[in-house]
């Protein structure tokens, strides 16, 4: 192989070897750094620049990228770690870190992993933060408890370029006996809870119960009020009613005789009774049937009971001839509170003579038949009346002749003859 040759050939090796060495140098003189990404170039080890996001040119074998660091907010959880209350309680917390890297350099160069640096300080504070806390505030002040957290820990990582976004715990763990006592505390709570809505309701129950019956009772009360008024009307129409047939039939003593015997059945029908009371006309009652029935002549009516007769039978001619019609009711209650005053009138005076102390000398004039009583007291103008004088039941006015007895003043009883 001649010389030329060798030469050529060592000649294309160097040619080589620079291409190789160019590619190379280009290759680590061209770098393209990805976005929320920052990358530390130190030159001749020394921290030369910060390249962020782009198209960045290095010169080869004189720059050397120290780190990458990632700028997007980290999330860092930490295992659980015991932590002892204000009132010797061990509890297990698991706490949540959320940071972001704010100086890429700061990151770098002024701690070695702050990662390590935030869990440790992260367990420091917290168990000095519950340290001072009972388990019931621990497990009901967590927002306290974050914002304690993040303030120390913000304030400690802001050297190292960190920003420390939020701190959240997790977890709470008391130990078993504890969560044993809490249930049955939470189960007891839950139950005065149940009794106290319980009886709350039977409460409102009971009041809503009484204001119905209460107006049950007032509505049921005012209908036995209407009822009763209503009954009361309707019984005086009828008592009305029947008192004006009764004025419009007119009846005699006879009738109202044979009424009185069949009263007595019902008075006498009571086992306790002791007592029978006798209407004081019963006497007189009692000789109207016999005269009625028998027709006595020395026992017959008088001249007005035959007067009486003979009206009453007109009237009869008179409805048959020319037919019945009600006497108007107003009319007819004004005559039967006429006759009610005469009757009560008439008793009132035959008490008052009643009650007097008894006189030989005034005998004769009360024995039916006898002789008349001489006048007494002619300034009373009221006498005593035989006890045998038929009364009509309704009394025709009569206009009485001058030249009779008894109408100068002094008022003498008639006689029956």
């Amino acid at each position: 192989m001649s010389d030329p040759s060798v030469g050529t050939f060592i000649l294309y090796i160097v040619l080589a070897v620079i291409v190789v060495f160019v590619v190379v140098a280009l290759f680590k003189a061209v770098r393209i750094v990805p976005q929320a990404t920052s990358i530390i170039v130190e030159r001749l080890g020394r921290y030369s620049r910060t390249m962020d996001a782009g198209l960045h040119l290095l010169v080869p074998f004189i720059d050397k990228l120290r780190a990458q660091v990632d700028l997007r907010e980290q999330v860092v959880s930490f295992p659980p770690q015991p932590v002892i209350t204000s009132d010797n309680l061990v509890v297990s917390i698991d706490t949540v870190i959320y940071f972001q890297v704010t100086d890429p350099k700061s990151a770098v160069y002024e701690i070695a992993n702050y990662i390590t640096a935030i869990e440790q300080l992260t367990v420091t504070t917290l168990r000095n933060v519950i340290g001072s806390m009972d388990l019931e505030q621990t497990l009901t002040s967590r927002d306290q408890i974050n914002g304690q957290l993040r303030g120390v820990l913000d304030e400690a990582t802001g050297r190292w370029g960190i920003r420390v976004n939020r701190v959240e715990l997790k977890s709470i763990d008391p130990p078993q006996s504890v969560q044993g006592a809490m249930e049955q505390q939470m189960r007891a709570e839950r139950d005065r809870r149940a009794t106290i809505l319980t009886a709350e309701g039977v409460k409102q129950s009971k009041i809503l119960t009484a204001e119905g019956e209460k107006q049950s009772q007032i509505l049921r009360a005012e209908g036995a009020a209407q009822s009763k008024i209503l009954e009361a009307e309707g019984e005086a129409r009828a008592i009305l009613q029947v008192f004006d047939a009764i004025h419009e039939g007119d009846p005699d003593p006879k009738l109202l005789a044979y009424q009185y015997l069949q009263t007595l059945p019902e008075i006498a029908n009571g086992t306790s009774s002791k007592l029978w009371l006798m209407p004081t006309e019963f006497t007189a009652a009692l000789n109207s049937i016999t005269q009625g029935l028998t027709g006595s002549a020395g026992s017959g009516p008088s001249g007005e009971d035959a007067a009486a007769t003979g009206d009453s039978a007109r009237r009869d001619r008179d409805r048959l001839t020319f037919g019945s019609s009600l006497t108007d009711p107003a009319e007819a209650l004004a005559e039967a509170r006429r006759q009610a005053q005469a009757a009560t009138a008439d008793a009132t005076s035959a008490g008052t003579y009643a009650g007097r102390p008894f006189e030989p000398g005034v005998e004769t004039g009360q024995r039916p038949g006898g002789p008349a009583r001489p006048a007494q007291n002619a300034g009373s103008g009221a006498q005593p009346r035989p006890l045998d004088a038929d009364v009509p039941s309704t009394p025709e006015p009569a206009a009485e002749p001058a030249d009779e007895p008894g109408n100068d003043g002094t008022d003498t009883p008639p006689t029956k003859g």
